[in-house]
């Protein structure tokens, strides 16, 4: 867990129970409103890197979109491909991997779903595969946060409780990253999951 945090922690049903709040409904309220902003044309080719469980490419596709989305998780991407149809596929897919050369008109990658990898190279790579990934009139869209003031309001110890799970979340800044670390119970087993985001600027 600590080299790869993320193949332990994004398979984990506790991640979609600690973030349970990023439903539906804000997803589909921050999608329409981005669209309209980027004005993409009918039909246009959109990728979802990071796609989770797939609710901001099921709500593209809702808008007649060819949507495409991919995720290191198994478990997310089952559960995603429930709702695939001629225009909306997904598939297990590391982002650092080009899936195609010069195809999507808009790619996003969102709820900062990048700066997850150990290495510079890694974290280069990965944007060369979002870079190419685009046709040349394309876009490429990095959901992500400002590191100064994530920095300033570092809270180092905070408990959440999300659906009688009480989760014992603490934080700090090490060698430029954001570490999260992330500990419970449930049904009488502890658990220790964390995160590592790049905190750059």
């Amino acid at each position: 867990m600590q080299h790869k945090w993320f193949k332990s922690w994004f398979n984990s049903p506790y991640y979609h129970i600690l973030y349970s709040g990023r439903n539906d409904e804000e997803a589909e309220f921050f999608m329409r409103n981005l669209i309209g902003y980027l004005k993409p044309g009918s039909g246009a080719k959109l990728l979802d890197i990071a796609c989770g469980k797939g609710r901001h490419a099921i709500f593209l596709r809702k808008m007649g979109f060819d949507v495409t989305g991919i995720d290191l998780s198994e478990q997310s991407i089952n559960a995603a491909k429930k709702f695939e149809d001629e225009k909306l596929h997904f598939f297990v897919h590391d982002m650092r991997k080009l899936l195609y050369i010069n195809y999507f008109d808009i790619s996003f990658n969102l709820f900062t779903s990048f700066g997850y990898f150990e290495t510079e190279k890694d974290n280069l790579n990965t944007l060369k595969a979002f870079a190419k990934g685009i046709n040349h009139d394309g876009t490429l869209v990095i959901d992500y946060f400002n590191a100064y003031k994530v920095i300033r309001e570092l809270k180092s110890s905070e408990i959440k409780e999300v659906k009688g799970i009480e989760f014992n979340i603490s934080k700090s800044l090490l060698k430029g990253k954001i570490i999260k670390n992330i500990d419970f119970q449930d049904n009488g087993i502890g658990y220790s999951f964390s995160e590592k985001v790049s905190a750059f600027t």
